[in-house]
């Protein structure tokens, strides 16, 4: 849960990098609550509103934790945009999104492996 809160708390930081840890358990503990929404909403029969919310609220940063992760892999956060192509760029995304980190420090930060995981 710390992982998804310091998400949260990044969520219009655009710069610096993200390792595979923070950023996967980030989009994992947002599935697992889009999931409970989802069964809310069924059990009581309220439609879609609730996990649309929630989306809409999330959109910005589920994008800047990608971006962040994107400049882990070195990567400049503009690939990000393949995601318009219909499922190749999804594909393609996740892959990037699924790579080790660059070794090192490269042009958008220090590698996040060498710095302490949050409480």
């Amino acid at each position: 849960m710390e992982w998804y809160k310091k998400a949260l708390q990044n969520y219009v930081v655009f710069t610096g990098r993200a390792h595979r840890t923070e950023y996967w358990m980030f989009i994992l503990i947002h599935i697992l609550i889009l999931l409970g929404i989802g069964l809310v909403e069924r059990t009581l029969g309220l439609g879609n509103f609730l996990s649309g919310l929630y989306s809409l609220v999330l959109f910005i940063p589920l994008i800047s934790a990608a971006v962040r992760r994107l400049h882990d892999t070195g990567r400049t956060g503009w690939w990000y945009l393949l995601m318009l192509i219909p499922v190749i760029g999804t594909i393609i995304i996740i892959i990037m999104l699924a790579l080790d980190s660059e070794p090192g420090a490269n042009e958008y930060g220090p590698n996040p492996k060498g710095l302490n995981p949050p409480d």
